[in-house]
């Protein structure tokens, strides 16, 4: 069911508005009304809840975080029928928790949102759609992610291929595949995955690789009958399997953000060892071998990636790409790669956060402007300028060892935190300290300078070359800054006289 516009003339504003269907907006959604504050719309661009779970479901696509991590800790799923489950299995679980905690009458469908504007007077954001629409709230809260916009790449000639074109983000279950001859540009996370899926369905495969990855076995395997039926009896052994989960994925913070020298024995090794099993041909090897320090780009895990790369009918290109022709693709050493489709694996607009919504803060500043030297916030999700704005995966909250739903746990516990705060001092406002958000950004880039991902180029980094992505520690310290980091570090502030409003 979808809910009216509350914007009518004489109707008050809303309590919240949040952004976006994922973990992040179901996760806050869930916890205000357990909180009792019912007053909130969430809008939602697409016509079904999920996020980047919705919109990536190219074969293959599954998570990268065993599914009993990858999952709300307050409701945990003993039916997950893999350790890594897949992309529909991870859309039907937020389907569930959308379904089981009531959250669709607050749901609007086919809203996107154009552009946010805070009124400083009324301390009031207006939030305009894409058809026109404005809805006003006292908070608002985007859950858009990092991964939510497909990005690609600028290729000459591109507009001029008469085939068949996609983003993996945006799979053309349509077009079969069956006897094609496919070109897969891009060999990051998600083609590691679809690579494997299509390959031995198409005549030929192409695949167009810039940087080789770091790549570890994934030890996928189904969980038996007997094993779900255990964990739906004892929910104490599956928060314990939890629990063994985070520790283990939480040790491997020590190779990324203190001892970089670890990362040989942790993913150095093991990758060279699967490169040598399943790849016999030197030359493929070397092809497949990266020359960047272990870690500074996302280490990707599959066990069935390499292996493709032999078989008969794929190639690995290597040569740059000069231009896309109408039948195929020209590469730099002159050669013409005739094709009957293009696939793109190259990822997502990661350092653009909030993109391409505009927003505009106290005294008509845009926040692009106010992040002219990188994106940043205080604790990933509060800007000064920019009074009850929360940014969930804001800057500096991704992950290179863990599940990211921990953290947004971590975000959504501070936010309510803060409306609490309102809500005992009877403020409009809550904004961050201008100080203290740049004691804290500086701070999150000291740290990241002895991280592996300093010192070389990927998505975490930008044009400039400012991380804006990364949290350089452990998450569990994370949440203890998010749980216990004074609230001084605000300013809450009365606007108005209750009488003016």
């Amino acid at each position: 069911m979808q809910v009216p516009s509350p914007v009518h003339s004489g109707n008050k504003p809303l309590g919240a508005l949040i952004v976006g269907t994922g973990f992040g907006g179901i996760g806050m959604a869930i916890a205000l009304r357990r909180a009792g504050l019912g007053d909130f719309v969430i809008l939602e661009k697409q016509h079904d809840v999920g996020g980047v779970w919705r919109d990536n479901s190219y074969p293959g696509a599954a998570c990268d975080v065993p599914s009993h991590l990858y999952s709300f800790s307050f409701e945990p799923n003993p039916n997950w029928s893999r350790v890594f489950a897949t992309q529909a299995e991870i859309h039907n679980y937020l389907r569930h928790c959308t379904d089981k905690y009531q959250l669709r009458p607050h749901i609007r469908f086919g809203a996107e949102v154009a552009q946010a504007s805070y009124d400083e007077y009324r301390a009031l954001w207006t939030v305009t759609l894409r058809d026109g629409q404005q809805l006003e709230a006292r908070l608002l809260i985007t859950a858009t992610g990092q991964l939510s916009r497909p990005l690609w790449p600028k290729l000459e000639g591109l507009d001029s291929f008469k085939g068949r074109s996609f983003h993996s983000a945006q799979w053309d279950h349509d077009y079969p595949l069956r006897g094609q001859r496919v070109a897969v540009i891009g060999t990051g996370a998600s083609a590691i995955q679809f690579v494997p899926a299509i390959a031995d369905e198409v005549a030929s495969l192409k695949v167009f690789q810039r940087s080789p990855a770091y790549i570890l076995p994934r030890p996928d395997r189904a969980y038996s009958e007997n094993e779900k039926a255990l964990l739906r009896r004892l929910p104490w052994l599956m928060k314990l399997l939890r629990a063994r989960i985070y520790v283990q994925y939480e040790s491997r913070a020590l190779g990324f953000t203190r001892l970089k020298g670890l990362m040989t024995l942790a993913a150095g090794l093991p990758f060279r060892r699967l490169l040598k099993q399943q790849v016999r041909d030197a030359a493929l090897r070397r092809k497949l071998t990266p020359d960047y320090p272990i870690g500074c780009k996302r280490i990707l895990l599959s066990s069935e990636y390499l292996a493709t790369m032999s078989k008969p009918q794929v190639e690995l290109v290597t040569e740059g790409i000069r231009r896309i022709t109408p039948d195929g693709v020209e590469t730099t050493d002159g050669q013409h790669h005739a094709v009957d489709a293009l696939i793109f694996g190259t990822g997502f607009a990661a350092t653009e956060f909030l993109a391409p919504m505009r927003i505009t803060g106290r005294g008509g500043i845009d926040l692009n402007e106010a992040w002219q030297g990188g994106a940043q916030a205080y604790l990933g999700l509060t800007v000064p300028g920019f009074p009850n704005l929360f940014m969930l995966y804001g800057p500096n909250t991704n992950l290179g060892h863990n599940s990211i739903v921990y953290m947004l746990e971590s975000q959504i516990a501070h936010v309510l935190r803060c409306i609490q705060a309102m809500r005992k001092t009877g403020v409009d406002t809550i904004e961050v300290d201008a100080q203290r958000y740049a004691h804290y950004n500086a701070h999150v880039q000291q740290r990241l300078l002895g991280t592996v991902w300093n010192g070389c180029k990927s998505w975490y980094v930008d044009a400039s070359g400012h991380n804006s992505t990364n949290w350089p520690g452990f998450t569990w310290s994370y949440r203890w800054l998010t749980r216990h980091a004074s609230l001084q570090a605000y300013d809450l502030v009365q606007r108005f006289s209750p009488q003016a409003r």
